[in-house]
């Protein structure tokens, strides 16, 4: 009996070790990565809108997944560009280069976009809106780094109505990126990628999604009166739509032209939709998730951020945007159920900025804050240096709150740069919406790590950087007629949701701080492929723990 009893043991333990053994084995390689960006996304939405929120969308990702409640981007400034380079490189614009949407060029003399390349042509439309490619971004994507590691046996795929929001996360080596074409409501894409659009491409535009989203108008998705989370509709600092004569629901459009209704279409909750439908589109077409090696699905909704400049974070519009968004979600995740298989996607969600509240909503509840105009910025400093220096017209540029001085002025009038340099900081001190100043020769020479002269200087490229680097009190911005903007280094641009669900993502949630840079390099850990090579993010561990 004695030994028996032992016998029987010795199997027990041999069955728990091997049970033991089979749960310690990674699961199987994901199929697919899908890569979700949504253009303006503050963090607290998740919870302001939590209880209007089905079980199939964004709750489905928070209470089955993995959610990172206390995340920031840790640069300025906080715009579209950088913020999705900034994703999927891992690094910031003091290295990849992509610094604002656009940013002014000294040798041109004028603004150029972060994406445009007049070496590649528009297919798909006729236009200049297809001359566009990622070259101006100077370190590889988690999307590129996949492509490395197989010899391009992956399949990359990016989608979004902006350029930018197709482009850079599609990386170098994209396989397709597609993106808006406001004046045909077609996607377009580029010559860079390839000679013509897939076919998939050409039978979605031609069913004529744009027009028949738009018929029925816009109004609000569930009774208006039930929108508490929101201020009530129409506010004097909201958009009003030339075709309308208030900022109010309904929306109709039927009256429009097709132009306009190209052009407006942005602005409705509409575009997340068809970018959702394109995206089940390129799953089924392309196959995505179907072969051996891991694929990669890069989508990136930004109506939610024409909305949020045209009406402001508090109102109903964007409320309801996000209501539609999350059954936009849903969707999506019922398409990738279907078409990869549940357990075989890893998805992630986040945001490329944040905003802030419209100023003039928080003046009129007597919160400081104000608006600033770049040009009188620009007419002061001048007017101050030329008192110092007798020479009109040193600041020949503002551009994302960077002041570029006329280097062919200092030297030809024998100025020394560095004085003006700290002339023109005096200046800016007398204006009453200036927070902080920075310079370029410190920014060269001094290494800052935190507050938000280490964001500046992290979001500061040497050579397509201004020269002097001006911070603005809480809540001003850039003024404008209507809505809100972003770009600051505050945590209400700062703060965005980041969300893990799928294959190899635990459940749970962390108050842990980490940056949007993270991201990058926690997929390269998931994939088990190198880092992106400008990469300084860190690995989310508490998505590693057994």
């Amino acid at each position: 009996m004695h030994g028996l009893t032992k016998h029987t043991l010795f199997i027990v333990l041999c069955c728990l070790y091997s049970v033991n053994s089979f749960s310690q084995q990674p699961q199987a390689k994901t199929k697919l990565v899908v890569g979700v960006i949504v253009d303006q996304m503050r963090a607290e939405y998740l919870n302001r809108f939590q209880d209007k929120f089905s079980d199939d969308g964004f709750k489905r990702l928070m209470n089955g997944g993995f959610v990172c409640r206390n995340t920031h981007y840790n640069y300025i400034p906080t715009k579209t560009a950088p913020g999705h380079a900034s994703v999927y490189t891992g690094t910031t614009p003091k290295y990849h280069g992509i610094i604002a949407n656009e940013w002014y060029d000294r040798t041109l003399k004028k603004e150029i976009n972060n994406v445009d390349d007049y070496s590649t042509q528009t297919i798909g439309g006729e236009g200049s809106s297809g001359q566009r490619s990622p070259q101006k971004m100077l370190s590889t994507t988690i999307t590129d780094e996949l492509q490395l590691s197989n010899d391009g046996k992956s399949k990359v795929i990016s989608i979004s109505l902006k350029d930018r929001g197709a482009i850079l996360p599609g990386g170098h080596m994209s396989d397709g990126s597609y993106w808006y074409d406001a004046q045909t409501g077609n996607f377009i894409s580029s010559t860079y990628y390839k000679q013509e659009l897939p076919a998939w491409v050409e039978k979605f535009n031609k069913k004529g999604y744009v027009k028949s989203l738009l018929k029925n108008g816009w109004k609000t998705i569930r009774p208006i009166g039930s929108y508490t989370e929101s201020t009530i509709d129409e506010q004097a600092y909201e958009k009003v739509f030339h075709h309308k004569n208030n900022a109010s629901f309904p929306y109709e459009f039927r009256k429009l032209s097709d132009e306009d209704k190209f052009d407006i279409f942005q602005e409705t909750p509409f575009g997340n939709t068809i970018l959702a439908m394109l995206a089940g589109e390129a799953l089924v077409s392309e196959k995505m998730g179907q072969g051996a090696e891991t694929d990669f699905l890069a989508i990136s909704f930004s109506s939610t951020d024409k909305i949020g400049h045209a009406f402001g974070p508090n109102s109903i519009e964007i409320e309801d945007t996000y209501l539609r968004l999350d059954q936009d979600i849903a969707s999506l995740l019922r398409k990738l159920d279907a078409q990869v298989g549940e357990g075989n996607y890893t998805f992630f969600l986040t945001a490329d900025h944040a905003a802030t509240d419209v100023p003039q909503y928080l003046i009129n509840n007597k919160v400081p804050a104000g608006y600033y105009s770049s040009e009188n910025i620009v007419a002061k400093v001048n007017k101050g240096l030329e008192t110092v220096f007798k020479v009109e017209g040193l600041v020949e540029n503002m551009s994302n709150g960077q002041l570029f001085l006329d280097m062919r002025k200092i030297a030809s009038n024998q100025l020394d740069f560095n004085v003006v340099l700290e002339e023109s900081k005096k200046e800016l001190y007398k204006i009453e919406s200036v927070f902080q100043v920075l310079l370029r020769n410190d920014l060269e020479k001094l290494e800052y790590t935190s507050d938000e002269k280490g964001m500046v200087q992290r979001g500061f490229h040497m050579k397509r950087s201004g020269d002097i680097v001006v911070l603005f009190n809480p809540s001003w911005a850039k003024e404008r007629k209507y809505g809100t903007e972003h770009g600051t280094g505050y945590s209400y641009d700062t703060h965005v949701p980041l969300l893990w669900y799928g294959n190899n993502i635990p459940k749970g949630s962390s108050t842990r701080k980490y940056s949007i840079t993270d991201i990058a390099p926690t997929i390269s850990m998931l994939l088990g492929i190198k880092f992106p090579s400008a990469c300084i993010g860190i690995p989310i561990e508490e998505l590693f723990k057994e």
